[in-house]
């Protein structure tokens, strides 16, 4: 196939980035994921066959292996994972009822590689800013229909263009890293999870306007149910600087009250409202075959209990701004080959490849 030269067109298409406002992007969705996997281990202990057949029916999954085919970088460390999580914002099903704007397709508008080293003590979650121009590789979609290899395409399209698969392969192919799990969460099921919990309180210093069809509201204290989460959570324009950064900052403010929420209720002591919640998380997830079932998970969350998300590195892929675009960035080097060989070999991640051009840091 020959390359070609695309680019993304999306609500964000002439934004400048904020990069470091990445850094720690990774652990909220961490958390919302290490908090899932342990519900469903409580399930299946005690569960019982009706609800573990209900919720088990609830996962998505999709055949890596047969979707990549050989062409995947070689495992170093037998005893080491790497998972790379996606957030989508698909408009397919539920998802298409939800407000999103104008936009058509799908994105994944976070991406991350969590890298848990052999001993499963801690964890390290490397964050890939959307807007990272990236060679997609030769790949099939979700139909199995060969997608052609293209150069300078913007990361967070491939996902609407090509599924899953693709963004593994892409990953895979970036770093050298060979990823052995996904997991991706989508908008609908955020929303859920909100829901069965009945809500979520946050507290806003200043208030938000609600610019360009987002969330408005005053200083102060507010109860947000699913709907209103999802907004606050994506609401860049009407507050702050209107910035990404801003948006992330929200994002991380939220997470924290999402936890309080879980840990006043008392969650994993109340069965009915454990079930809800579970079945709201399985409901988001779309994982790799190997994940694809409620033993299978619970057996990966029991596996990973050692690690403990609020210890957990967080860093961003080194990027700089891009030298014919600067509203986009491309990989730094040489401090990224740093990053990836530290990953593929488990070693702990050196100070010089965690400096990234466009961040100053």
């Amino acid at each position: 196939m020959t390359d070609t030269v695309e680019t993304a067109a999306d609500e964000a298409s002439q934004e400048r980035p904020a990069p470091g406002g990445r850094r720690r992007r990774g652990r909220r969705v961490l958390r919302i994921g290490l908090l899932v996997l342990a519900v469903l281990v409580l399930l299946a202990a005690g569960g019982g066959w009706w609800a573990y057949t209900h919720l088990n029916s609830n996962i998505d999954s999709v055949d890596l292996d047969r979707a990549i085919g050989d062409d995947r970088p070689a495992k170093v460390v037998a005893g080491a994972q790497n998972v790379l999580v996606i957030g989508s914002d698909s408009r397919a099903g539920a998802n298409a009822e939800l407000d999103h704007g104008n936009v058509s397709g799908a994105r994944s508008d976070t991406a991350m590689l969590v890298h848990i080293p052999e001993g499963r003590s801690r964890a390290t979650a490397v964050s890939i800013p959307r807007d990272t121009l990236v060679t997609r590789p030769e790949c099939k979609d979700r139909d199995g229909e060969a997608v052609s290899s293209a150069n300078r395409v913007m990361f967070n399209s491939i996902y609407g263009l090509a599924g899953p698969a693709c963004v593994v392969k892409t990953v895979e192919q970036l770093s050298g890293v060979r990823v052995d799990h996904f997991v991706e969460v989508d908008f609908a099921g955020f929303k859920g999870l909100v829901d069965a919990l009945g809500g979520v309180t946050v507290t806003l210093d200043k208030p938000m306007s609600g610019a360009k069809g987002g969330l408005k509201l005053d200083a102060g204290t507010h109860r947000l149910n699913g709907e209103q989460s999802l907004k606050f959570v994506r609401t860049r324009y009407g507050y702050g600087d209107g910035s990404d950064l801003g948006r992330i900052g929200l994002q991380q403010q939220f997470m924290m009250a999402l936890l309080d929420e879980i840990k006043k209720q008392d969650v994993l002591g109340n069965p009915a409202r454990l079930y809800k919640l579970a079945d709201a998380g399985t409901k988001s997830l779309t994982t790799d075959s190997d994940l694809g079932s409620l033993t299978a998970l619970a057996d990966f969350a029991q596996s990973m209990k050692g690690v403990d998300p609020g210890t957990m590195e967080t860093l961003m892929l080194p990027v700089a701004y891009d030298r014919i675009d600067p509203n986009r960035v491309v990989v730094a080097q040489p401090q990224a080959d740093q990053l990836w060989e530290a990953v593929r070999n488990d070693r702990p991640i050196p100070a010089a490849a965690k400096k990234s051009p466009a961040t100053g840091g």
